[in-house]
């Protein structure tokens, strides 16, 4: 369901606080203060494995990093954080139908803190990153629920997607998009309204502005595809085409 029902049944009983764990929680990650977690990561500080950016004369791979407070209009009173260290590994994944791994492969972590201010309690959860895709002072990621509190345990497993707009300047602030904040809603055969089912690197636009901290986005266009097996070395790999039905 969405965060705005879910949020009014926080407010209406105490009982709630597994409901309120899934307004942020289920997103996948955080600390439960400023000073714990990340910290103030930044792009270049995604130590998850090897970097493009360490191979001479290779272009810096795409980047999300940072930590942020946001402001979110459905439960201003809340204390919601963000920390990402997000880092783009092309076709490092492989999977059924794509064993040479996508070209949105990333790898990194999420992690967040929602304190929900009516409980007086903190929820957090973290999550691993499975997808980038970058342009501009933009990026919209998805990450795996890996760990989360009690109130959110339902949460693993899941995948959660996430937007950044990098403002630049105090004039434009930081903005954070999450799947699961208005969005995120689909239909089942009956007609009935269900969550939505998130696929790699789905989010919703950058609808929250932060209010303290900072996020930053290192962009890089998409990698040329990897040459397919058998292919001669130097030979550029080409995209399969549909076969033609053969004529009458």
């Amino acid at each position: 369901m969405s965060v705005i029902i879910n949020t009014a049944r926080v407010r209406a009983t105490t009982g709630a606080i597994a409901v309120a764990a899934l307004l942020v929680a289920v997103g996948g990650c955080a600390s439960s203060s400023p000073a714990a977690g990340a910290g103030n990561a930044s792009p270049g500080a995604v130590t998850t494995g090897a970097s493009a950016s360490a191979v001479p004369g290779a272009a810096a791979p795409a980047a999300v990093g940072g930590s942020a407070r946001i402001s979110y209009a459905y439960s201003p009173d809340d204390d919601i954080r963000f920390t990402f260290e997000v880092e783009s590994a092309p076709f490092s994944r492989p999977v059924a139908g794509a064993p040479q791994g996508l070209p949105s492969d990333a790898r990194g972590t999420v992690r967040i803190s929602h304190h929900v201010a009516a409980l007086d309690r903190t929820v957090t959860s973290e999550g691993s990153v499975d997808c980038l895709l970058t342009g501009d002072r933009t990026a919209s990621f998805s990450a795996v629920v890996t760990r989360a509190d009690p109130e959110a345990a339902d949460s693993v497993g899941k995948r959660q997607g996430f937007s950044v707009l990098d403002g630049g300047s105090p004039d434009r602030p930081d903005r954070v998009g999450f799947s699961w904040g208005v969005a995120n809603l689909d239909t089942d055969a009956a007609g009935q309204v269900v969550e939505g089912r998130v696929g790699t690197c789905m989010a919703p636009a950058p609808f929250a502005p932060v209010v303290t901290g900072d996020l930053t986005v290192r962009p890089a266009d998409l990698p040329p595809l990897p040459a397919a097996p058998g292919t001669p070395a130097g030979a550029a790999s080409t995209p399969a085409t549909p076969s033609t039905p053969a004529g009458p």
